[in-house]
C-alpha cells in the first residue's frame, strides 16, 4: 500500500468527525471543533488527512507555536492500523512542525494505551513528564517529546 498525505480540506470534515468518535469514545472532538480547525479558524492548527488508493485512511492534528510543536491527535480506522498509515501521518506532522520553525515535537499519550506508546518510542519519543489523572476517567497521561525534524 502506498500512503499519501495532504492537508485536510472540508470535504473530509465528516470523516475525520466520524474516526474521532470512534478512536476517542471517552472525549471526541465536535464537529464544530473540527470544522473550525480545517476551514483555518485555528491559526497554529494544522489538520493532516492520509489516504490509501485516494480513500480517506486516517488523520493527524498538529499545532505549531514557536519552537514547540504539539501532536494533538493521530488516528486510523482499526482495520488500517500496522500497515504504514501512521507512520506516514507521523512524517507529515514532523515536516509541518519544521516547516512551522518547531525545534520539538510533544505529545500527551494514556499511560494504559501500549500500542501507542510503542508506536512512539520507535519514532524517537521519550518521556518528558506525567500529568496525573488527566483523562476523564482518571488515567494519567504521559507527556513525550522528540526533536524535530
Amino acid at each position: 500500500m502506498t500512503t499519501t498525505t495532504r492537508p485536510a480540506a472540508v470535504a473530509d470534515v465528516a470523516a475525520i468527525v466520524a474516526l474521532e468518535a470512534d478512536a476517542f469514545p471517552l472525549d471526541p472532538w465536535s464537529e464544530n471543533l473540527v470544522g473550525e480547525g480545517v476551514g483555518g479558524a485555528l491559526p497554529t492548527v494544522a489538520y493532516l488527512v492520509a489516504e490509501e488508493a485516494g480513500a480517506f485512511a486516517g488523520y493527524a492534528v498538529v499545532s505549531v507555536v514557536d519552537v514547540d510543536a504539539e501532536l494533538q491527535r493521530i488516528a486510523v480506522p482499526e482495520e488500517l492500523r500496522r500497515t504504514g498509515v501512521a507512520t506516514a501521518l507521523l512524517s507529515a506532522v514532523r515536516a509541518t512542525a519544521t516547516d512551522g520553525g518547531a525545534e520539538r515535537l510533544l505529545l500527551e499519550v494514556r499511560e494504559d494505551n501500549l500500542a501507542a506508546r510503542l508506536f512512539y518510542e520507535r519514532h524517537g519519543f521519550a518521556e518528558l513528564g506525567r500529568r496525573p489523572r488527566y483523562y476523564r476517567d482518571g488515567t494519567d497521561a504521559l507527556v513525550l517529546s522528540a526533536r524535530v525534524p
